[in-house]
């Protein structure tokens, strides 16, 4: 994962990437359950796997972001129930466990502006890793040419033209979607420019863009994904940037909750 991460753009010198599992047993005992019954995520993850992870899974959004008492959470569309739980689980917490001061802050959802990226193969859906499709999604690793079938198999529709229509025309708004993001671009004005043209063009063109933009990071990944030196380096070394920031969120909590 970390290898992953780094030739995205994340600095590790400005960014702590680290591995997270402090403090999500505290906030299952808090967490009702029918909050989470009314979560999209939550309901979609116990039709594939009835067990306990598929609830922790959801609910480590206040352990992310509560932990470094963070402010503001910049995430996709599909994650804004996330968030709303989060701020619910800080409020009952600080509600519970009364201090001098709040001890978690209501993070705030920061629209990122790609809110929303579908399958390929269902864009009633988000895309995503766990699909059991592997042709729905874009992975870094995949090459030039898995790109390029799979963007060419994606599921549009049969209406002529092009035009952005996420309600209608959720395969083809889609494609537009992602090549706005991959060039910077408004999503309305790449969809004027392609209102006259057919679905084959703007699919090789979103396919070109989309291997445009993973080419540098799937090289990068390459070069580093064997160097375990380097990579287990920067993992202890960001692990003990966010203990010295947990360790003493986690103190606090455990002398709150009686635990200390």
């Amino acid at each position: 994962m970390l290898a992953t991460l780094l030739p995205t753009g994340l600095d590790s010198e400005r960014s702590i990437l680290f591995h997270q599992d402090h403090l999500c047993w505290v906030l299952n005992c808090l967490t009702p359950v029918d909050k989470l019954r009314r979560m999209t995520t939550w309901k979609s993850r116990l039709a594939i796997s009835r067990n306990a992870g598929s609830e922790d899974d959801v609910d480590e959004s206040l352990p992310n972001s509560g932990l470094f008492t963070a402010t503001h959470v910049p995430v996709g569309e599909d994650q804004q129930q996330h968030v709303e739980l989060t701020q619910d689980l800080a409020e009952i917490f600080n509600r519970a466990f009364p201090g001098q001061n709040p001890l978690f802050p209501l993070s705030m959802y920061v629209n990122v502006p790609s809110k929303r990226i579908l399958s390929l193969r269902d864009p009633t859906s988000k895309m995503s890793k766990s699909s059991r499709d592997a042709a729905s999604r874009i992975l870094l690793t995949d090459s030039a040419s898995e790109i390029e079938s799979k963007i060419r198999a994606a599921v549009t529709d049969s209406i002529p033209g092009i035009s952005y229509d996420p309600v209608h025309r959720p395969g083809t708004s889609n494609l537009l979607t992602i090549l706005a993001a991959c060039t910077e671009s408004d999503v309305q004005e790449v969809a004027r420019t392609y209102s006259s043209r057919g679905r084959g063009r703007l699919k090789s063109d979103v396919a070109d863009a989309v291997e445009e933009l993973l080419e540098g990071p799937r090289s990068e990944l390459e070069r580093i994904r064997h160097e375990k030196a380097y990579l287990h380096e920067i993992a202890r070394k960001d692990a003990c940037k966010a203990m010295a920031y947990s360790d003493v969120t986690m103190e606090d909590v455990r002398q709150r909750i009686g635990l200390a």
